[in-house]
Order: C-alpha cells, then structure tokens, then sequence
C-alpha cells in the first residue's frame, strides 16, 4: 500500500468518524483564539477553556490587555503553565497588535511569527482557523500519530507537516487537522494504545495500515 492509499483510507475513516470539527478552544473572534492557542503548549484545551473566561473577563481585546501588567497577566493563567513566558508573550503581542496592525491581528504568517510567544504552529492555528487560510498546524500529537500512521518518517515537525500537506488535499487541511486530533484523543493515544480498538491502526478487513 501506497503511502497516498494509506492517507485516502485514512482520511476516509476521519471523515466517518468525525464529519464536525468545531475548534476545541473556546474563542469568539482571531485575538482570543491567538491567546487560547498561546496557553495551550503544553496544556490541555480543556484547562485553557477553565482559564480564558477568567482572563477574557478582564481583557479580551489588545487594548484592555495592556491596561493589565504582566504580573496579573501570569496569575490568571499561572494553571496553564509556563505562565512566566506565556504573561511576557500576550502583553507583549498586545501591544504589537496595537503599534503595528491598527488593533487587528495581522493575517499573514510572516506577522505573526514576528510576534512575542507566536511559533509556526501557532500562527498556522490561527490563519487556518480564524481566517480560513490552508494550513496544516503540527503540534506533538500529530507529528506522534503521522508517524505511527506512516504518513512520515516523524524526524521533525516540519518534515512531518510538509508529508501531511502531500497527503491530503488542500482545501482540507484546515478540517483534517482538527480530525486528527479528535481521533487521536479517542482512539489513538500516546500511552494505553491498544491498536486492536483503533478503527486506523488495526486490520480492519482490506489491508492493514501498517505493512509496508
């Protein structure tokens, strides 16, 4: 099998299995998802959504962000973790969002990479998902199940986030992403994996994902 069939059938079982990706992180417009995209590395979604209303409460625009300093900031989301780094990043981004874009987050790639706190995955999450620009956000879940997939070789991130753009088509990016992550939390996780419950990883009456 092909490492194209193997996508086809892969995308195939996401598409059955989750036909609706709404996006995991509570936000109503492109700088709160910015922010609860920030907070995520290395926390859960779920605990971001616990700690974003407590901050959105106070700021949930680059103007009212400023207005708080950094120490408030990082004991808001001190429970999302890295909340030293993750405080500097927001106030700073904040007030890049103000000085440089008029108060809008910028939509290119290019800005927003510039910004305090905001990697490519971040910005990839963003472009896609709050301006609807293919992307393919690769964040360690992913690139763990691409590779358990054989959808790529997993040396790195990027190498992992170009074999994923080959896979499947462009116009899907954006939902199969999210699809996923969707399917690796309810089937496929890191630890406790049993393929024999997983409709991808296991021999489910064509021919097995995983032969070479």
């Amino acid at each position: 099998m092909t490492k194209q069939e193997r996508a086809k059938q892969i995308l195939e079982i996401l598409e059955r299995e989750f036909p609706k990706t709404p996006i995991p992180l509570d936000h109503k417009d492109s700088y709160t998802l910015l922010i609860a995209v920030l907070l995520s590395a290395q926390c859960t979604d779920e605990r971001v959504n616990k700690i974003t209303p407590l901050l959105f409460a106070k700021a949930n625009n680059p103007y009212d962000m400023v207005k708080m300093t950094i120490e408030e900031i990082k004991e808001i989301i001190r429970p999302c973790g890295l909340s030293p780094m993750k405080s500097k990043g927001i106030y700073g981004l904040s007030q890049m969002i103000i000085e440089k874009h008029n108060g809008d987050v910028p939509q290119s790639f290019e800005a927003l990479e510039a910004m305090p706190s905001v990697g490519h995955k971040t910005a990839s999450v963003v472009m896609s998902q709050a301006f609807g620009v293919p992307a393919f956000p690769v964040d360690t879940h992913i690139h763990r199940l691409a590779y358990r997939w054989k959808l790529s070789t997993g040396k790195n991130v990027d190498k992992t986030e170009r074999d994923l753009k080959a896979c499947f088509p462009k116009d899907q990016w954006n939902k199969v992403h999210l699809q996923i992550i969707y399917f690796g939390r309810k089937y496929c996780p890191a630890r406790g994996h049993n393929p024999l419950s997983c409709p991808i990883c296991k021999d489910y009456g064509r021919a097995t994902l995983f032969e070479k």
